[in-house]
């Protein structure tokens, strides 16, 4: 009986503990309330689509490739490949930025209500910027 509790809970620490990586699929609201994405997942990885922007109809123009000038933002995948590493981080992917027209490196952690990190870099998480989106209810 005493085996058989132990491993109960040492059951029901992990599932505790353990974090899924569809928990950060939903809608969040960027830094400065200028856009929102919602992140999906597709084929075991998690892409983000900007579904809305603070200037309605705003279009790409930042875009290095000249034909993707005239798109407009909202419908817009922003992130792309991430993988969860089965705890608390997404990565192995890549943000685009359309107030420079770049994609960059990234990583994605949440906090514990939920919201995200979203670590943008060149080469090294060191050399980046991080920003907040709060998850929207």
């Amino acid at each position: 009986m005493k085996h058989l509790l132990s491993i109960l809970f040492l059951f029901f620490s992990s599932l505790i503990f353990s974090q899924n990586g569809d928990a950060i699929e939903g809608t969040y609201m960027t830094d400065k309330n200028e856009g929102m994405v919602e992140i999906t997942k597709r084929d075991a990885k998690y892409y983000g689509k900007l579904i809305w922007t603070k200037t309605p109809g705003k279009l790409d123009s930042n875009n290095p490739d000249k034909k993707q000038q005239t798109d407009k933002l909202a419908g817009k995948e922003i992130l792309k490949d991430f993988v969860f590493d089965g705890k608390d981080l997404w990565h192995n992917g890549t943000i685009y930025d359309p107030k420079n027209g770049k994609t960059y490196s990234c990583k994605i952690t949440r906090d514990e209500k939920g919201n995200l990190n979203v670590r943008g870099f060149i080469g090294v998480s060191l050399l980046g910027r991080t920003t907040f989106w709060v998850k929207v209810k």
